[in-house]
């Protein structure tokens, strides 16, 4: 019984990976999302990545694999999740939790820098607000969603939606797909030597 629910797990994300692959209007977003970031670090802009739960925590895998290391040795590219404890606890407790990202964007981001912002729903109020407050702002909006949201589309530069099914686990294995492609292709536009030799 359970040897079935694995192989249906791994056709379900199968298939949602699948679906990403033929679709080549999301393709292309993907590609102008990796521009806008090679834009942002040639101007010597920073990258701010934000989200709630599983997605906060590919926004911290997205930045940390920028400033360290994704796959071979380079220099530390500047980006920086939304996640202190400290910052996060005190605008929930003093402000409201709808605003622990936008409060953020506006102490540290600049005109010329980049937001990436996860919603797997595409409803998540505190990721909004961050879109928003970055958009007054100057700075770029990449969003990355799970459902469609004519909002927060609105607020985005370059809007990635990669849909796949009813539940959140499968759209957040795509999100960390989109996430490593990204730094991928930032890493071979200015780490060329990185992939001189493919796998």
């Amino acid at each position: 019984m359970s040897i079935q629910h694995i192989k249906a797990s791994l056709y379900e994300a199968h298939k949602a990976l699948e679906n990403l692959l033929s679709n080549q209007d999301t393709l292309e977003s993907i590609e102008r999302a990796s521009e806008l970031l090679v834009t942002t670090f040639e101007r010597k802009g920073r990258v701010y990545s934000c989200g709630n739960g599983g997605s906060m925590c590919d926004a911290m895998h997205f930045a940390e694999e920028l400033t360290g290391r994704y796959r071979s040795d380079r220099a530390a590219l500047a980006a920086a999740a939304i996640s202190d404890p400290g910052h996060m606890s005190c605008v929930s407790n003093d402000l409201g939790y709808e605003y622990v990202f936008s409060r953020y964007i506006e102490a540290h981001g600049r005109e010329g820098d980049c937001l990436l912002a996860l919603s797997t729903s595409g409803t998540s109020k505190n990721v909004l607000a961050a879109a928003r407050a970055a958009k007054t702002l100057g700075l770029n909006v990449i969003v990355l969603s799970g459902r469609e949201s004519p909002e927060l589309e609105a607020l985005s530069d370059v809007y990635i939606c990669t849909p796949a099914g009813s539940y959140a686990d499968r759209v957040q294995e795509l999100h960390i797909k989109v996430l490593h492609i990204l730094i991928e292709l930032v890493e071979r536009h200015f780490f060329p030597s990185n992939y001189q030799v493919d796998p």
